[in-house]
């Protein structure tokens, strides 16, 4: 990917993030900006709103992190193990640890009644069904089947060890914030995923145009030394 290219990518996924926390903040945190609204108070509400917007540019620059982190794991992994269905294998075996980690050792001791079960589960089918959805895209996209459980494995557990930040939280409102970074996260590391290969060819069509420029100048250069 060229410079160019990578910076778009870069901001692309901040504004993403931003959007992403700063709406599902006003959502989730509804009790708190409700009152700025309510007392007319719109320079204080526009601050929360812009820290949330802050909060998910942090959590896009994490994703960002996790995602190239990935490809390296990745390329590791097939070296490794030598062939991809093998590497296939063992992603969805850790995909299995990992959701069985959530369960039992996040979720369950923190979980003190049914209600917070249903929160805890319904944060585990955005995770989830989240990662399914984008992986199914993902296989449309390239139309390569043998992606649907690496792009799994980068949606559950690298989201996962992302979102590990707000997990080992234990703070009062801690629970405010599990759900709040769960979002952005998804959010950007499904557009990560999706869009890469689209800059990556628009890097190669910058790099051939650049390279035609240079030729054009050279043939041109040639031309006016031989006249």
């Amino acid at each position: 990917m060229t410079i160019r290219n990578w910076i778009k990518f870069f901001f692309m996924c901040m504004v993403i993030g931003g959007i992403v926390t700063g709406v599902a903040g006003i959502i989730i945190r509804w009790n708190f900006f409700q009152p700025y609204l309510a007392d007319g108070e719109i320079v204080e509400f526009l601050a929360a709103f812009g820290w949330m917007i802050l909060l998910g540019f942090t959590m896009s620059v994490i994703a960002q992190a996790g995602f190239f982190a990935y490809l390296t794991i990745h390329q590791v992994g097939v070296g490794v193990f030598k062939t991809l269905t093998l590497w296939n294998w063992v992603q969805a075996l850790l995909i299995l640890i990992v959701l069985f980690d959530l369960i039992v050792f996040r979720f369950a001791p923190s979980a003190q009644d049914y209600k917070d079960w249903l929160f805890y589960i319904g944060l585990l089918l955005v995770l989830v069904f989240g990662a399914i959805a984008t992986a199914i895209k993902k296989v449309q996209l390239t139309d390569k089947k043998h992606i649907l459980v690496s792009a799994l494995f980068f949606m559950i557990v690298i989201t996962s060890l992302e979102w590990i930040i707000a997990l080992m939280g234990r703070q009062e409102n801690i629970d405010t914030y599990v759900a709040l970074l769960l979002f952005p996260l998804v959010a950007v590391n499904a557009y990560q995923l999706l869009a890469l290969p689209k800059y990556n060819a628009k890097s190669d069509e910058d790099r051939k145009k650049l390279e035609a420029r240079r030729k054009e100048r050279q043939q041109s250069v040639k031309k006016k030394a031989e006249a």
